[in-house]
């Protein structure tokens, strides 16, 4: 059930609740036994008929969590209460075992592991009282074949586990690609505007850039004119900057050469680099990793990824705090973890990282992030981050491994 209903969707929702609730108030007022003498049991069951039928009608208004247990828990306790009340009708023992079957719907893995144990319970319970109290005398067909019974329930909870494994694996794959479209879509925007917008911009920065350079270099100019000519050289530098990062985002080098990247050798070189950064700040970067991890990639892409990633983490720590970096073998992938003590992010945050123009930074254009996604899943790496606000950040980014040629 989606998080939010389009029109066909709740038609076909409530279409389908209105047959349920039908077929149950069938069962409660067509040629029941009990509906001549009504007693605490038939009581018991129209209750439960209204409760559930409650439940499923204001269930898209209110998708909470404690409302789908309360719906479990209702639904269980009907089928039970009429297998119960209705001890000829033999086929309401095929309901009990189907029970957890509709927590599926919710595809919530604590919620069928739940209704999975609880329905295991109620039948472990059913099965004693038959054997020990009712002897069969209510409930023959499961007393004469007991055993036979029991794997029926065994085999059916295996086969819905099964289905819920299968619609739980699917699932997480469709939410996967669904992130990787959205991830391409955002590429595909930023490739287009920057193919139709930085050629034409670059050419009169390079104009205007060229003239002030030679402005600059007349002797003749007032010293706090060529602090302004120096000042505005500074800005278009910064502007041309941009319209590069764009450019390598639309006309990616797709023939660029690889070789194979030692990842340890890369990251000493890349942390000796940025460690003259750190000082700035009181910041030290704790290098921590095993020997023998290897990559195919560009190792000019690398080091570029890696540089953007720790430079980020150095600025948004606090003075005086380290910044770890850890690699280390996880089966097929080499992971590097970059792990700073700054001020964290929200889930919000996480998931418009690598947007054009979305940066946490003062003066960010959030174009290197996006860069480095661009180069992750070039090379069929992935960067992904775990924060919370106010307990720092990790950003894990995972290569595929290589061995080298001996």
């Amino acid at each position: 059930m989606e998080k939010n209903y389009n029109p066909i969707n709740q038609k076909l929702y409530y279409s389908t609740v209105i047959i349920v609730i039908t077929l149950m108030l069938l069962g409660l007022f067509v040629e029941n036994p009990l509906l001549q003498d009504p007693g605490i049991g038939y009581i018991t069951h129209g209750v439960l008929v209204f409760l559930f039928s409650v439940c499923l009608v204001i269930y898209p208004l209110y998708k909470s969590y404690f409302l789908r247990l309360t719906m479990i828990i209702v639904i269980a306790s009907y089928f039970y209460t009429i297998f119960f009340l209705y001890p000829d009708t033999w086929s309401n023992f095929i309901f009990l075992c189907f029970i957890p079957a509709f927590s599926i719907l919710f595809y919530d893995k604590k919620l069928f592991h739940f209704s999975l144990l609880l329905n295991t319970f109620s039948i472990i319970c059913l099965f004693s009282y038959i054997v020990k109290v009712d002897k069969g005398a209510l409930f023959p067909y499961i007393r004469e074949d007991l055993a036979g019974n029991i794997i029926n329930f065994i085999g059916s909870q295996a086969i819905l586990y099964f289905i819920f494994f299968i619609s739980s694996e699917r699932l997480n794959k469709q939410k996967l690609y669904y992130e990787q479209i959205k991830h391409s879509e955002r590429l595909k925007t930023t490739g287009q505007l920057a193919a139709a917008v930085a050629h034409e911009i670059r050419n009169p920065l390079t104009v205007v850039k060229g003239f002030l350079q030679m402005y600059d270099n007349e002797a003749a100019n007032h010293v706090d004119r060529k602090r302004h000519y120096s000042l505005m050289i500074n800005e278009l530098n910064t502007a041309e900057q941009v319209i590069s990062q764009f450019l390598s985002i639309a006309k990616p080098d797709k023939e660029i050469e690889t070789e194979l990247v030692d990842v340890k050798n890369v990251l000493q070189s890349v942390t000796d680099l940025l460690n003259t950064y750190g000082l700035l700040h009181d910041n030290k970067i704790v290098l921590s990793m095993i020997d023998d991890c290897y990559i195919q990639a560009n190792i000019i892409e690398f080091k570029q990824l890696l540089i953007n990633i720790i430079k980020n983490a150095i600025e948004a720590s606090k003075v005086g705090d380290s910044v770890e970096v850890t690699a280390e073998m996880k089966k097929d992938f080499v992971e590097i973890n970059v792990i700073d003590c700054g001020q964290g992010m929200s889930k919000e945050e996480i998931d418009s990282l690598g947007t054009p123009f979305y940066s946490l930074k003062a003066k960010g254009t959030g174009l290197g992030m996006m860069i480095c996604f661009n180069i992750a899943a070039k090379y069929k790496g992935s960067i992904s981050f775990n924060s919370e606000k106010g307990k720092g950040t990790t950003a894990i980014i995972r290569f595929p491994t290589t061995k080298p040629v001996v």
